[in-house]
């Protein structure tokens, strides 16, 4: 499947509303038209991407069940709208998407992006294996955090991260409610495969790992009355997930939707040695015919994470 490898290959496959429509055809039917109520593969192609079934007479159009679905904005303006946010090494915030691409609302732009975030976890993607770091951070407020209980305007976060030799490989964040043994056995037991080698710290929350598939090595610290040096890939991580946080989404991001900005920076983290933009334009347009669409109300009443 071909995809641009930079701004100006962009310009040059995308320059029509038409490129657009036939791009999301080539992804969404690479084998050619299958009716989506009859499966007939027997159709009338029409114009602006319609298509009607020639044994049911079913009528669909290339963006029916997609993010796209009944936009009033054009497609060609939602391509550079996923462009923008992957092309950028840091991502984009809302105020800024907002300004590139000219819209009259902040609504429309923050739409858009909490819309992209949700295709960010690709359908069918491994755990992580072999030797993983796990910890928890804290994220947000302005006060330092303590283990084992909730702070007041700070969210706790699971991360885990592969380890092979002196370098890092993929990894995991997820909201957890707490730094009990119930959700950091849960974080663990849907994010890395068995029988990875776990190392962390010596919290309680961690004690049965071994009991439950996984082989366990608890790291002591080197650090008198701190535990910074113990886990080092991840400690580096949460400095880094931090100060993107601040840098690219500052005050404008919502705490009931930490979630989906974690989603965000492991889909770029993970990605952070691919050399073309445009593979992972690719892969967030495909996401949008594999996933059902979502809508604003949806996107603002939804408290995940």
């Amino acid at each position: 499947m071909n995809y641009p490898g930079n701004q100006m290959e962009f310009e040059a496959m995308f320059k029509t509303e038409q490129d657009c429509i036939n791009y999301l055809v080539s992804i969404r039917w690479p084998h050619d038209f299958e009716c989506p109520v009859c499966g007939s593969i027997r159709y009338w192609a029409k114009n602006k991407g319609r298509f009607e079934c020639r044994d049911c007479h079913t009528e669909t159009t290339v963006t029916n069940g997609t993010i796209f679905h009944k936009s009033t904005k054009p497609l060609l303006v939602w391509f550079r709208a996923i462009w923008w946010m992957v092309a950028q090494k840091n991502g984009v915030s809302a105020k800024g998407l907002q300004k590139i691409l000219g819209f009259g609302s902040y609504q429309t732009a923050w739409t858009w992006l909490h819309k992209f975030r949700r295709f960010m976890v690709l359908s069918g993607r491994s755990k992580l294996q072999g030797t993983v770091e796990v910890d928890e951070v804290f994220v947000g407020g302005k006060k330092p955090g303590k283990r084992g209980r909730g702070t007041e305007g700070k969210s706790l976060v699971a991360v885990a991260v592969e380890i092979a030799g002196r370098k890092t490989g993929r990894m995991r964040l997820a909201k957890i409610p707490n730094a009990s043994s119930e959700s950091l056995h849960g974080f663990i037991e849907g994010n890395i495969e068995k029988p990875s080698k776990i190392i962390t710290d010596g919290w309680l929350g961690y004690n049965g790992l071994s009991q439950i598939g996984y082989e366990h090595e608890i790291q002591e610290s080197k650090v008198k009355d701190g535990d910074e040096e113990i886990l080092p890939n991840v400690h580096r991580i949460a400095s880094l997930l931090k100060r993107w946080l601040l840098g690219t989404h500052q005050s404008y991001l919502n705490k009931n939707k930490l979630e989906y900005y974690l989603d965000e920076y492991v889909f770029r983290y993970n990605r952070r040695t691919s050399k073309s933009r445009g593979l992972l334009f690719l892969r967030l347009v495909e996401q949008t015919v594999i996933m059902a669409p979502v809508s604003y109300e949806k996107i603002i009443n939804e408290n995940h994470g």
